[in-house]
């Protein structure tokens, strides 16, 4: 087969499974219907021991549930869940989340300052990086580097998320979904239960 036919083929059916795989986020409302009694129907979800995935990125979204499907992120609450979601049923209802708006809740008054001080500046003696640095200033996040946006997310969820990656660097059962770099692992490492529960607090209250 001449080479530029072939390169034009291959090409055309890579834009075409990319194209097969662009989330619809009115195909994705439908589609969401049994997360809704867990996350809410408009991805804000009732309970702070479940995620708001309301205006999370689709990027991100689709990891995660990918991630929960195939078992490298552990969620119990989630068995079986995935099980049946196809990539574009994953793709339209990580679309749909995406396309909504988070609501925001409140900071405690009395962590406000050393949350925020841990948010924007980090903590230097342990190398401890700014959240900011990844998850922006207004915790909108980077939806095309797919890290997570954080404004507005429940201080509960927050903290266990957190605990949960600092668990898996110690060696026990926790969350390691976080990459071969094990950014968020070695991160939490490092943070104090009472400097996890200050930086959960003002992300909760940090507007994006």
């Amino acid at each position: 087969m001449n080479k530029s036919l072939l390169v034009f083929l291959t090409s055309l059916l890579l834009s075409n499974a990319a194209v097969a795989l662009e989330g619809n986020a009115a195909a994705g409302k439908a589609k969401s219907a049994p997360c809704a009694a867990c996350h809410g129907n408009d991805g804000n979800s009732p309970a702070p021991a479940f995620p708001k995935l309301a205006g999370q990125g689709e990027r991100y979204l689709i990891k995660q549930i990918n991630d929960i499907k195939s078992g490298a992120r552990a969620v119990p609450m989630m068995a079986g869940q995935t099980d049946n979601l196809s990539e574009q049923d994953i793709a339209d209802i990580a679309a749909y989340y995406a396309s909504k708006t988070s609501t925001v809740g409140q900071a405690d008054p009395a962590l406000v300052a050393k949350g925020a001080a841990i948010y924007r500046g980090g903590i230097a003696d342990r190398g401890v990086p700014a959240c900011s640095g990844c998850h922006s200033p207004t915790g909108a996040g980077m939806a095309a580097a797919g890290f997570p946006s954080l404004a507005g997310q429940y201080a509960e969820y927050t903290v266990a998320q957190l605990k949960a990656f600092r668990a898996a660097m110690d060696g026990r059962e926790g969350r390691n979904n976080d990459g071969e770099g094990k950014m968020m692992r070695m991160i939490a490492f490092k943070m104090s239960d009472a400097e996890i529960d200050a930086v959960a607090s003002f992300i909760q209250g940090l507007h994006n």
